[in-house]
């Protein structure tokens, strides 16, 4: 039987423990290196801005307006664990929020209702994504990116290109507008799915089960793992939590429009990738998510208070993608090198 093997390349103890203190360092630079990154952009930026940056008022603006996609970046990484992607959850979530919206300005139902509707539509995308990609055999990435059109279509389609407007009831307004101590409910959102899925991915079979499959799914398979059911699993899983970050996004804004969600998906996937290069490298994992999402977030609200132009943040995006892809891919290659020289024979 074919052993499954970890992706990751982050030191043992057993490794660390033969290591002296400044060969220890060394070795962990890579593994969190991204949050050491952060913590220097946080000091640089209150430097260069002491009377903006370093503040209670930013630090809340920032867990509010980066809320959505860091549940974007969670609901990305679960495929990605697989060694899949979905694109969906940048396109679903302009549909996900107009019928947030519309299922109760336009047909009246109860605010609980409709989000539940909207749920079971997203887990409905995830059971076609799954459908597609493990019955059909359709690369995930041609998949989703044919079904995350569709969705973009029918909200067209539905809006009829104009805002859904109406009013909304104050239980549902309340699912974003609400806050704890100062902290915007949004945030405490972001920290319950995170703590799902580290538990489920760090914790229990299942999750092991899912980046067995990722590193290897010809093995998962020959131990038993059902990958079939696994990868349909994670779809499903995926547009559930990109479906609630619609539900979100629509008590934000309070309307629907078609316009608006799309810019959602390049930081949601970058947000993702570069997590797979930090406190687990080579592997997509939620802590390092969590610290994707926020270096942009910070990066960009320092940018932007500095006087960065409107085009800085897509700029800022799309150079980190590619950074974080091509350490991603490093960080596998010297994987696959290790893996060769433990090899008889390598």
């Amino acid at each position: 039987m074919q052993t499954i093997k970890s992706n990751a390349i982050e030191p043992t103890r057993s490794e660390l423990a033969g290591l002296t203190r400044r060969e220890s360092i060394i070795r962990q630079i890579p593994v969190y290196g991204l949050p050491i990154l952060m913590v220097l952009i946080i000091i640089g930026f209150s430097i260069a801005l002491p009377t903006t940056f370093p503040t209670y008022l930013n630090f809340r603006s920032i867990l509010s307006d980066k809320a959505i996609i860091a549940l974007l970046s969670l609901a990305s990484m679960v495929p990605m664990m697989s060694g899949r992607i979905d694109l969906t959850v940048g396109y679903g979530i302009v549909l996900w929020h107009i019928l947030a919206v519309s299922l109760q300005v336009e047909y009246g139902l109860p605010w609980p209702l409709a989000c539940l509707l909207v749920l079971g539509a997203g887990a409905l995308c995830g059971l076609i994504n799954g459908t597609l990609v493990e019955i059909a055999q359709i690369d995930s990435f041609i998949a989703t990116l044919g079904t995350g059109t569709i969705l973009y279509a029918l909200a067209l389609w539905h809006t009829d290109g104009q805002q859904i407007i109406g009013t909304l009831p104050a239980g549902f307004i309340a699912l974003n507008g609400l806050q704890f101590g100062g902290i915007p409910i949004a945030a405490f959102y972001v920290l319950v799915a995170a703590a799902i899925l580290w538990l489920i991915t760090e914790r229990l079979p299942l999750g092991r089960h899912i980046y067995a499959i990722g590193a290897n799914e010809k093995a998962a398979m020959l131990n038993g793992i059902p990958v079939r059911r696994y990868v349909i699993g994670v779809f499903i899983a995926s547009s559930l939590v990109s479906s609630f970050a619609g539900i979100v996004l629509a008590s934000k804004l309070r309307i629907g429009q078609a316009s608006v969600g799309l810019e959602y998906l390049l930081p949601a996937l970058v947000g993702a990738f570069l997590g797979s290069t930090t406190i687990k490298p080579g592997r997509f994992n939620v802590l390092g998510t969590l610290c994707g999402v926020l270096i942009l977030a910070v990066g960009i609200s320092g940018l932007q208070q500095l006087g960065g132009a409107f085009y800085v943040e897509p700029l800022f995006n799309g150079l980190t993608l590619i950074v974080s892809i091509a350490i991603a891919g490093y960080a596998q290659r010297r994987r696959t090198v290790s893996r060769r020289k433990e090899e008889p024979g390598g």
